[in-house]
């Protein structure tokens, strides 16, 4: 099944340059990006090198958490799976997600660096499904508001199939 088109790759590069110049002004030029994996890999990459084009020099770090699964819904427990990010004393921080979606793992993700000593964490999401939200938790970058579709694509999943795509798209809820 192939998924329809919401953002295409154009929309997403011009998007990632927008948010470049909003976080740019809003953070130091060093400060830690840390991309929640997997979702994030392809965001925080094109989004590291939108920054360094407004002269931000980001360090990147991951941690990997798990929620999902295999499945569609958060089973609504996060796990961190391997070693947390290092150096986060006094840092200030930029957690970097795919999709604010009930928000359990973005306000775990959140909580878990501020208790490992970050001096700031803000928090920059490719994509906010709001009418989800499970927690209360407001991404303070945001690429892109969707309704409640179920998006893959650019990093996004469906049990592990379609990240490869170059773009966002919606598969029906069938």
């Amino acid at each position: 099944m192939k998924p329809r088109i919401l953002f295409d790759d154009g929309a997403i590069a011009r998007r990632i340059a927008a948010l470049s110049a909003e976080i740019a002004a809003a953070l130091p030029p060093d400060f830690l990006a840390v991309g929640v994996l997997k979702g994030s890999f392809v965001f925080l990459a094109d989004l590291v090198r939108a920054l360094d084009k407004v002269g931000m020099r980001p360090e990147v770090e991951f941690m990997r958490l798990s929620s999902y699964g295999r499945s569609r819904e958060s089973s609504g427990t996060v796990r961190l799976l391997g070693e947390p990010p290092a150096a986060l004393t006094g840092r200030e921080v930029l957690l970097v997600d795919d999709i604010a979606d009930s928000g359990v793992s973005l306000e775990y993700a959140h909580r878990f660096l501020q208790e490992r000593g970050a001096a700031r964490v803000r928090t920059c999401v490719l994509l906010d499904k709001p009418s989800r939200r499970r927690v209360q938790c407001v991404p303070e970058f945001v690429g892109f508001t969707v309704g409640d579709e179920f998006v893959v694509g650019y990093g996004l999943d469906d049990a592990e199939r379609y990240r490869h795509l170059p773009y966002l798209g919606a598969l029906d809820q069938a």
